[in-house]
């Protein structure tokens, strides 16, 4: 059958799902949680913090939701499968997997040690290679179509300075996404696969991540998105096939200039990431992080300081393609009106 006949696949509505969501104790995973709680989804909570886990599923529970909490490493693939016979062993399986679970490292690249780069890439990228496979597997063995939501970055599209080993994980990320979503399409396979590109978002990422600054890691002096906007892109994703979800016009503008004017991009990297990845408080030292043991949990937000959105615009015209394509087209035909000179009669 020719491509352009298939019929598009059609996932559950939320209320209907079973949802994984790794990285579920804080932040990100946090937000989507409570969200994908709050519109029905039952609800596989996985990150290595039990204490949060716990407590987030009796609040989830208390407020009427169904939700199980597994403590999980995702850099260890027994963890992951874990998750997933735990899923399928309580709800009967699942219908969402979102691939969240991450850390970074701030410090130069020649300065971070091999054996932390190593560690960060169990979390970032084999963690989400370990869910996406089980993921896949499951969906392919029912024959019912579900969805893989890995999230990645916008320096997943864009390297930066100071977190090159975070950047990089997020670049094998991405590849390995876009790859097997061709795999599973050319095989017709009821998968969606969907990334996710966060601009900078108000999570503890950097007061978890690993510090070999002098100077605390933060979103400083830049505009930073809600976790809450991350979260409306992943349940849409998790409800409508989705190829990629932006957060912020942020994250899409570096991924273009990066691809269009990179020599740009790299002045302009150059010249603010330096000074926007930190505050100016002492920096914690390197053992206190969640690199190697898991973070302080149940903390959606950080204490980044900055340009504070209350959401994503480009999020929801993300959601709305043909609505805002058409009220964008109506808006530049008005100011094309209004600017043009009129012609005399």
């Amino acid at each position: 059958m020719d491509a352009s006949m298939e019929k598009p696949l059609s996932l559950k509505k939320l209320a209907d799902q079973v949802i994984v969501i790794t990285g579920a104790s804080s932040g990100i995973g946090l937000a989507t949680a409570r969200m994908a709680a709050a519109r029905g989804a039952r609800l596989v909570l996985a990150a290595r913090n039990e204490h949060a886990l716990k407590i987030l599923a009796n609040e989830l529970k208390n407020n009427g939701s169904s939700a199980i909490w597994v403590r999980a490493d995702v850099g260890r693939e027994e963890d992951v499968k874990h998750i997933a016979a735990t899923a399928i062993k309580t709800f009967g399986g699942f219908d969402t997997w979102v691939n969240n679970a991450g850390v970074s490292i701030f410090g130069e690249a020649m300065d971070v040690s091999i054996e932390d780069m190593k560690r960060m890439y169990d979390t970032n990228f084999w963690g989400a290679v370990y869910g996406t496979r089980l993921a896949v597997q499951h969906y392919k063995s029912r024959g019912v179509p579900g969805a893989v939501i890995n999230i990645g970055s916008l320096f997943g599209d864009r390297g930066t300075v100071i977190q090159s080993t975070y950047a990089s994980s997020k670049f094998a990320l991405h590849g390995f996404t876009e790859s097997i979503r061709m795999e599973l399409e050319k095989e017709h396979a009821p998968v969606s696969i969907t990334l996710v590109h966060p601009g900078r978002i108000d999570t503890p990422y950097n007061e978890h991540a690993r510090s070999y600054l002098k100077k605390q890691p933060a979103h400083y002096m830049s505009m930073i998105y809600p976790p809450q906007a991350v979260a409306e892109a992943i349940l849409f994703a998790a409800e409508h096939p989705k190829r990629d979800m932006y957060v912020g016009s942020q994250a899409k503008m570096v991924a273009v200039l990066g691809r269009f004017l990179p020599r740009f991009m790299d002045k302009l990297m150059e010249l603010t990431m330096y000074r926007t990845q930190h505050s100016d408080r002492p920096s914690k030292s390197k053992a206190d992080s969640a690199l190697y043991h898991p973070g302080y949990g149940l903390h959606e937000r950080g204490t980044n300081k900055g340009w504070m959105r209350r959401n994503s615009y480009y999020v929801k015209m993300s959601k709305y393609p043909l609505a805002s394509a058409a009220i964008a087209a109506f808006v530049g035909a008005a100011l094309w009106a209004a600017v043009s000179p009129r012609q005399k009669d």
